[in-house]
């Protein structure tokens, strides 16, 4: 369902920082958190993005300009789950800067939009397209309690022999889980782990 216009999209942050997590862990990128969401995740830790309408439509070209005067060569669009809308203008014209368009989506969507990078973090509230798994460059899977283990090679399966397979600990229960995620890396070692580094350095 494509809540905006091509031209503007509802956008409830965006920042410079340093990527968290995943592959491109530690690497400068700006962020485009855009609003709207119908997965609905219990733990979700933006859920004000939900609403779209709650967040302003800006136009895709002042957010070029900004990602633009950052200096920064990585842009990730996030959300809330960006894949609600039509991201094929904003992706153009990130990447006739020299901009790395980078996507942060649950794949519940058809895919749309010119990406370098797409990082497919399917949720159980909303089953990921096959178009998306099939484009994935990475899958990183949120691992909340033990039963998201089997959940994760379930998914592992359907993406591509090329895409890297991260396994991240969900926030409240970090504490909990990252000793199971280590020993399952260590006796699955195709799995990478993944953590959520920029809330260890409270960075945004």
């Amino acid at each position: 369902m494509e809540i905006s216009t091509a031209t503007s999209l509802p956008l409830m942050e965006d920042f410079c920082t340093l990527q968290g997590e995943g592959r491109y862990t530690g690497h400068a990128s700006y962020f485009l958190r855009l609003g709207g969401c119908d997965v609905g995740c219990v733990w979700c830790d933006v859920k004000d993005s939900w609403d779209a309408s709650k967040h302003p439509l800006v136009s895709t070209e002042d957010m070029v300009g900004a990602v633009v005067s950052s200096g920064v060569k990585i842009a990730v669009i996030t959300g809330g789950e960006p894949l609600m809308h039509d991201l094929e203008l904003l992706t153009a014209q990130l990447q006739e800067q020299g901009i790395r368009t980078h996507i942060e989506t649950s794949g519940a969507h058809p895919l749309s939009g010119s990406w370098d990078w797409i990082c497919l973090s399917p949720k159980k509230f909303k089953a990921p397209l096959k178009e998306v798994l099939d484009a994935a460059d990475e899958l990183k899977v949120v691992v909340y309690n033990k039963s998201d283990f089997k959940w994760a090679e379930e998914h592992a399966r359907m993406v591509s022999d090329d895409c890297l397979l991260y396994l991240q600990p969900e926030w409240s229960m970090a504490s909990a889980m990252t000793p199971l995620i280590v020993d399952y890396i260590k006796e699955n070692p195709r799995w990478i782990l993944s953590l959520q580094t920029h809330k260890y350095i409270s960075i945004p």
